[in-house]
């Protein structure tokens, strides 16, 4: 019986882990109107704000988005935002790309990163 119980409690975890790793679009976009809205566009042709337009973000260059004007860091980063990058960077921007100009403290919580990120990868 105890290891029938933790096995259960095992796999409980594990299954726990797993949906927390997905996320979930129309909560990443009330995640993205409370974090990011403030200083990121998303709609297609909205222009700039403080940041770049988040709009086609996932499989876009870093550093490379028409007439916005990125950091030093930012433009040399030399990666690709795909939806693994995004969950790294968003909770710790600067650690992801030292001297990056975005002053944002990151965003702590695992299920809102993932929210977000399933969100951001729908706007295409």
């Amino acid at each position: 019986m105890a290891r029938l119980l933790t096995f259960t409690s095992a796999l409980v975890l594990a299954l726990a882990g797993v949906a927390h790793a997905e996320g979930n679009p129309a909560a990443g976009r009330a995640v993205f109107q409370t974090q990011c809205s403030i200083c990121h566009a998303v709609t297609p042709g909205a222009g700039f704000k403080m940041g770049p337009n988040l709009h086609g973000v996932v499989g876009r260059e870093a550093g490379s988005l028409a007439g916005y004007s990125y950091s030093p860091a930012m433009k040399a980063a030399g990666f690709v935002w795909t939806e693994d990058k995004l969950r790294t960077y968003l909770p710790n921007p600067r650690a992801t790309v030292a001297g990056t100009k975005m002053t944002y403290a990151g965003l702590h919580n695992p299920q809102q990163v993932a929210d977000l990120v399933a969100f951001l990868a729908t706007q295409k």
